[in-house]
């Protein structure tokens, strides 16, 4: 059996992003979400610099597609500070990380509308599984309704 190389990927971001949700928490309960977030990007820089040093770069390139990039990074900024946010305010990190990380969600839909892309209907019994998972997920930080 070949087990694909993608798939190596995914289950190692898996473990990293997973991990990332406690350590977020962690830093929130002891500096503000702007300073976690700024060590946050901090934390980039060295990667960044070594792909720079160690990958061939293609630094030509078309002028949407950097600009895509650039909207990408600033959206996937934008999301990890506020989900710094949401566990600043109190939110658990068991709560909190699993509704941020239903954002496939978000894409799909857009992929539907912009890329005209389709869904089988596994991937719809899933997309249903997952908000079946947001709904259940949210319900306990919801407050009560009053009788």
């Amino acid at each position: 059996m070949h087990f694909p190389l993608w798939l190596l990927f995914a289950l190692i971001t898996l473990i990293f992003w997973g991990t990332t949700g406690v350590t977020q928490k962690l830093s929130t309960n002891a500096i503000s979400t702007e300073s976690s977030f700024l060590w946050f990007v901090v934390a980039f820089l060295p990667i960044a610099l070594v792909i720079v040093l160690v990958v061939p770069l293609d630094w030509h390139i078309k002028t949407r597609v950097y600009c895509l990039a650039i909207v990408g990074g600033a959206l996937n900024g934008l999301g990890a500070l506020t989900s710094f946010k949401a566990l600043e305010s109190g939110g658990k990190a068991s709560i909190v990380i699993p509704l941020c990380y239903l954002y496939p969600l978000v894409t799909i839909f857009l992929a539907l509308i912009l890329l005209h892309e389709k869904v089988t209907r596994t991937e719809i019994a899933g997309i249903v599984l997952a908000l079946v998972a947001a709904i259940l997920l949210s319900r306990e930080a919801l407050p009560e309704a009053s009788n």
